[in-house]
């Protein structure tokens, strides 16, 4: 079933991919989540990729969440159990809200690709200032997973019976 054009709301989304390892040249994910979110009718609002430091890390996402032209990001990386891996450490503090279901439905999707490997996954959302962070393990496949199977139809403004749209716009349609 097709979804009419005239509702589909683009938004303003930040890439953060966490390395120690890679360039931007080298970001196969961060590319692939780029690649995504343009295709699907949105905008990159900024792209980062700096080392997987919790201060980094949250210096980075506060300056986007505290950018109101900003609607949402997605972050790939330092999600794992490895000593470096400190995404949901990073950001878990600056959430206004969990989203506790984006990590558990993405360890269920993964299950299919990735067998219960998928409960080393600490893939983890939440809203902060009516942004919402979304942070995505640090593997292309995982990124393309997580924008196929859940970010894209949460992120389109026509996706029924909810989307995060209108949490992203600040405005709640049932209390007019």
């Amino acid at each position: 079933m097709s979804k009419p054009a005239a509702d589909f709301i683009p938004l303003n989304i930040a890439i953060l991919t966490v390395s120690d390892s890679r360039t931007i040249a080298q970001d196969s994910s961060g590319q692939c989540l780029v690649d995504q979110l343009t295709t699907a009718g949105h905008h990159l609002a900024d792209r980062k990729l700096i080392k997987d430091d919790i201060y980094q890390i949250r210096a980075v996402i506060s300056r986007w969440i505290a950018d109101p032209e900003v609607h949402a990001v997605i972050t790939t990386g330092g999600t794992g159990f490895y000593i470096r891996d400190s995404m949901p450490e990073a950001v878990g503090v600056l959430f206004d809200k969990a989203i506790d279901g984006f990590g558990e439905m993405f360890r269920l999707i993964s299950k299919d690709d990735i067998g219960m490997s998928t409960v080393q996954s600490r893939a983890v959302a939440g809203m902060a200032n009516g942004t919402g962070i979304f942070c995505l393990p640090g593997s292309t496949g995982a990124c393309r997973t997580g924008w196929e199977e859940i970010l894209q139809e949460q992120f389109d403004s026509r996706t029924r019976p909810c989307n995060f749209v209108p949490h992203f716009m600040r405005v709640n349609p049932s209390h007019g």
